[in-house]
């Protein structure tokens, strides 16, 4: 009896402190977001707990947030391909076509996050939101300088989940130099992540040495990587942003064109000495990923191929790439079949196709369009999925023309003043003085 109480008492504490939690991100949706965004770069994939299956620490972030700031926000067509492919593949799950571990990755790495970037806008301005993903982005790719020069990479020692942990936690050299990875697990993963905070840095009203200072430190980081498509998803988000995004200086834009000239001939000397020296393991990297094609012989129109690790295709033994598919559109095609992954690259495309239009484009989807030939290139890893996932929904959601609610009157009037061609437009709005 008296072990029974403390017990209790306890148990009522947590529930008392989980509710005072639950309200408090209700509460303060910015603190929320920033809550988010740290443990998106700075929590490993490896915390999380076994409830069902595995939940990283930033999946069941994601889904309380989901819940407790949940808005009702206009559909668009992105949703309804989202919607379709969640509906296909869950039939396809209870006819065993798809297993339970496909099931799950593609609910907890991509449907929820985009759910979030549909969501968050109406709880959040776009001027919060760009700038938080942007300070902890540059934070990121402060740490991952300091781990290239220091050799140390204080994530890895962050215990978790086992399987999970030993997985993602060995830290990668190429040629013999330390390959930075930060909290993502992987150099590819971070290389991207970096690569696409980059258009909210441009994105930003900060001044001109701030801005080219942040997008320096991740152009930094992301070569200190030492992966290609972090490299080549970088330069074209760079300029997509630099170019495109709606009230960028003149001045910023002809630093960052003469900053990017003197970084690339400093910088390709550099990589081509790693990869000259990493031999074999560079080539034999870029072969593998030209030798999956051979899987697509396996891709079905719905559903998986099942047990295709055993076959042999001419060549190749297929049981060589069961291990790891770094083609995350081919990946996706073994896992659902032809139907469900056109379903969801749809949702993509729609996202990359905001960039089109000048009113409804934003950084989001400029981060989106620069990642494109990482599908072909990278498997969607780690927390680099759930981050490119939120982007696609927050772009669907961003586009000024999509009829955007909830936001704060004084952050809608911040981004209004904000904008130099919406000052303008206002000055030339102004009736005539009449004369004297």
């Amino acid at each position: 009896m008296g072990t029974a109480v403390p017990i209790v008492l306890l148990a009522v504490g947590g529930i008392a402190a989980a509710a005072i939690a639950v309200f408090g991100l209700r509460l303060m949706p910015r603190a929320a977001f920033v809550a988010w965004s740290i443990v998106l770069f700075f929590v490993p994939l490896w915390v999380g707990v076994n409830v069902s299956f595995y939940w990283a620490a930033i999946t069941l972030l994601t889904a309380l947030l989901i819940v407790v700031n949940w808005s009702i926000v206009p559909l668009r067509a992105a949703d309804a391909w989202v919607a379709a492919f969640v509906i296909v593949i869950a039939g396809l799950f209870a006819f065993r076509s798809v297993d339970l571990a496909s099931l799950v990755a593609s609910l907890l790495e991509w449907v929820i996050p985009y759910i979030w970037g549909r969501v968050v806008l109406a709880r959040v301005g776009v001027a919060w939101v760009t700038t938080t993903i942007s300070v902890v982005a540059i934070i990121a790719a402060f740490l991952a300088i300091v781990e290239f020069f220091t050799s140390f990479n204080p994530f890895v020692l962050i215990p978790g989940s086992g399987v999970v942990h030993e997985t993602w936690s060995p830290l990668q050299e190429r040629g013999g130099v330390l390959r930075v990875e930060g909290a993502f697990g992987h150099s590819i993963a971070l290389g991207a992540a970096l690569a696409m905070s980059s258009a909210f840095v441009v994105a930003t009203r900060w001044r001109l040495l701030p801005k080219i200072g942040g997008v320096v430190l991740i152009a930094v980081a992301t070569v200190l990587t030492f992966s290609r498509a972090g490299l080549i998803t970088l330069a074209l988000t760079l300029v997509l942003s630099t170019f495109l995004i709606v009230g960028v200086s003149t001045r910023f834009r002809v630093t960052v064109a003469a900053a990017g000239l003197i970084g690339t001939a400093i910088v390709i000397p550099i990589i081509d000495s790693v990869f000259g020296a990493a031999g074999d393991e560079a080539g034999g990297s870029a072969d593998y990923r030209t030798d999956l094609l051979v899987l697509l012989e396996q891709v079905q129109l719905f559903g998986n191929p099942g047990d295709w690790y055993s076959l042999v295709s001419g060549d190749y033994y297929l049981g060589y790439f069961a291990r790891s598919v770094d083609n995350a559109l081919v990946l996706t095609l073994l896992r659902y079949g032809y139907v469900p992954t056109l379903l969801i690259m749809a949702a993509i495309v729609c996202a990359a196709v905001m960039t089109v239009r000048r009113s409804t484009r934003s950084p989001a989807s400029i981060a989106v369009v620069g990642q494109l030939p990482s599908l072909f290139v990278v498997a969607l890893i780690t927390q680099y999925s759930m981050f490119l996932w939120f982007c696609v929904g927050l772009a669907i959601t961003w586009a000024r023309d999509a009829d955007i609610g909830g936001h704060a009157a004084d952050e809608r009037t911040d981004e209004l003043l904000g904008s130099p061609d919406a000052i303008r437009d206002a000055v030339d709005a102004r009736p005539p003085r009449p004369h004297r």
